[in-house]
């Protein structure tokens, strides 16, 4: 089954939703599991993964209510507070719905030390104990944090989400593409090629300034760790999901059957244990 690994869904609120400025004006509507049925449907995509877009739980409630209405949603990357004391509680209570697969924590709007907070790995250290992956959304200056992270905890299971967000506008590498390489050199993390057009120039982005960035992740993290994700609809900031289909079914036009499969679908009902 191919899959669309990181999506999001929300009831927007202007209050809540702050993140969304004036410049994001596509956004600010309600996005359901109704407006991505025809797009999945369209790329032949059997499913996807809803992940979070808010701090709280009851986002995480909000996603896990839809993913039991629509069988297309077939995992939850949601939130819970890593930090809380009593967050072992509330992962052993997500973690009796099925569809509770991870968790997220929007960290590229902390400090560039927070993965090494001692209160946020506490949370980390407790996830594996219950099967669940770990999402990691960061700008490159935080990169170094997050390889600290993974070789702490080499048998937690983290995805990095739209690869650290490479400077794709300003056609910059370096040290983006070093750290890429090391964080790689950890087994236990897999990456998104994910959001990748909202990095480029929203409105001029060509594919072959996006290609070289996609080369350098699946050459670190090779096929069996690399995942397709839309980023919709955050994506539509800067074109429509058929043309980020279009990027990567491009770009992997000439990889194996296997190979694309494992992109479009494989490695993540693998990594993020999807059981239908």
């Amino acid at each position: 089954m191919k899959i669309d690994s990181h999506q999001h869904f929300w009831n927007y609120i202007p209050q809540r939703d702050t993140w969304i400025d004036n410049s994001m004006g596509a956004l600010k509507k309600d996005f359901s599991p109704r407006d991505l049925e025809p797009h999945l449907t369209q790329n032949n995509l059997g499913g996807c993964i809803a992940v979070q877009a808010d701090q709280s739980e009851a986002e995480t409630e909000f996603l896990l209510d839809l993913a039991d209405q629509y069988s297309f949603i077939k995992g939850v990357v949601g939130w819970v507070d890593l930090r809380a004391e009593n967050v072992e509680e509330r992962l052993a209570h997500y973690s009796k719905n099925p569809y509770f697969k991870g968790v997220r924590h929007i960290v590229q709007a902390e400090k560039e030390t927070f993965l090494l907070n001692a209160d946020f790995q506490e949370g980390i250290q407790k996830l594996s104990s219950f099967q669940l992956t770990y999402d990691i959304l960061i700008f490159p200056n935080q990169l170094k944090a997050a390889i600290a992270l993974v070789n702490r905890f080499p048998t937690q299971q983290f995805i990095l989400d739209h690869s650290a967000k490479p400077e794709i506008k300003n056609q910059r590498f370096h040290p983006w593409q070093d750290l890429i390489q090391e964080l790689a050199q950890a087994p236990n993390v897999a990456c998104k090629i994910s959001g990748l057009i909202t990095e480029a120039d929203l409105n001029h982005w060509k594919p072959e300034e996006i290609t070289p960035y996609i080369d350098i992740v699946f050459n670190a993290f090779g096929e069996d760790r690399v995942l397709f994700g839309s980023d919709w609809p955050v994506c539509l900031l800067a074109g429509s999901y058929d043309e980020v289909v279009a990027l990567i079914s491009n770009y992997s036009r000439d990889f194996s059957d296997q190979t694309k499969a494992k992109l479009f679908g494989e490695n993540a009902a693998r990594i993020y244990q999807l059981t239908a």
